[in-house]
């Protein structure tokens, strides 16, 4: 496993955390909420993307190739 999806997620949850504190200090709660929710779902497209990874690789390890085709 690669360290860079960790720091990649960690950026993304700062970013997202400083931005939705601007917005609810000028009073733009459901902005705010929006953003957030953009951010949950960009990290969940990354970790997907790593366990579609994983599946991948244990496809590959325990041979189901050939029970699929």
């Amino acid at each position: 496993m690669d360290i860079n999806i960790i720091f990649k997620i960690a950026a993304v949850g700062i970013i997202t955390a400083i931005v939705g504190q601007v917005l609810k200090k000028s009073d733009k709660d459901e902005i705010a909420t929006i953003t957030t929710l953009a951010g949950l779902v960009i990290v969940l497209l990354m970790v997907i993307d790593m366990i579609a990874g994983l599946f991948d690789t244990l496809k590959t390890v325990f041979g189901l190739y050939s029970l699929w085709i």
